[in-house]
């Protein structure tokens, strides 16, 4: 007679324990995350570090409100009769951070409260003011390079053809060069609600070309090209006045060398933070 099988080697349903088992603890999900998670802010009023930034914000945007509105009444209207070329640079650079300044408050909401509360257009609009204002300054500064260079080593011909209008021109075409460049912005901000918290964020999805050239391409365009360009016009204002008995003291190579160091410790943090930033593909904040 056959033996029956023990109950040990083919034990029933009710021998396993379905209760204590979680699967969602074996479960991984292999699809890549198209909007990554953002982590819920803390109060800013906890952080003594995100109030003293707060705070700062609000004097730089007070400052630069103040100081550049005045720039741009003394210029723009008081000496609208006596304007000059450098003059009009001066202008151009006060009107780039007036604007920059007017778009700061949403930065500052943003950090203070940790939530995006104004939209999908001001999302998009505000990072594009600030790349605007970015490339426009450095261009501006770029051109005032140029204008010195070309007014120490063809002095006669800059008092001949140096006008207005065509300081005018270069600035319309740097401002429009600056728009140009700023486009990405408007193409890769979105907004996404995660637990009641609005994040206004980068979502490199909606790019047509690749996340990395982003970066790269404000790095080369808007510092690597105007360093260069910047570097070579002191360089040849530096020769010509010590060749022409102009150079008698080491000021204008201080001030100068200054002024490119000074261009280097302000931008170039900036590209590796977004080279970085690039690859988390979340920016909460500009």
């Amino acid at each position: 007679m056959t033996s029956m099988p023990s109950p040990t080697l083919f034990p029933t349903l009710d021998t396993y324990d379905y209760v204590d088992y979680n699967y969602t603890d074996n479960y991984t999900d292999t699809y890549p995350e198209i909007y990554p998670t953002i982590p819920p802010p803390s109060l800013c009023i906890e952080q003594a570090e995100c109030v003293t930034l707060v705070v700062v914000n609000v004097i730089f945007v007070l400052l630069g409100l103040l100081g550049n509105g005045l720039v741009i009444w003394v210029i723009g209207f008081k000496m609208r009769k006596r304007r000059t070329v450098t003059t009009t640079w001066y202008l151009s650079l006060a009107l780039s951070d007036f604007i920059f300044c007017a778009t700061l408050p949403f930065n500052i909401s943003l950090q203070a409260t940790g939530s995006w509360n104004f939209g999908l257009f001001m999302c998009k609009f505000a990072p594009f003011i600030l790349f605007l204002n970015m490339f426009s300054s450095i261009f501006l500064m770029l051109i005032i390079s140029v204008d010195r260079c070309v007014s120490v080593v063809y002095a006669f011909w800059a008092q001949n053809n140096r006008t207005m209008k065509r300081a005018a021109v270069a600035v319309v075409v740097a401002w429009l060069f600056s728009m140009l460049l700023s486009i990405p912005s408007l193409v890769v901000r979105d907004t996404k609600e995660d637990d009641q918290v609005i994040h206004c964020y980068n979502n490199l999805e909606m790019l047509p070309f690749s996340s990395t050239s982003v970066p790269v391409f404000r790095f080369v365009l808007g510092f690597v090209f105007p360093l260069v360009i910047i570097t070579l016009c002191y360089s040849i204002i530096i020769v010509r006045m010590k060749n022409n008995s102009m150079y008698r003291s080491a000021m204008p190579f201080k001030v100068m060398t200054a002024l490119i160091v000074t261009f280097v410790i302000c931008w170039f943090p900036y590209h590796i933070s977004d080279a970085n930033g690039n690859k988390t593909k979340v920016v909460l904040s500009f």
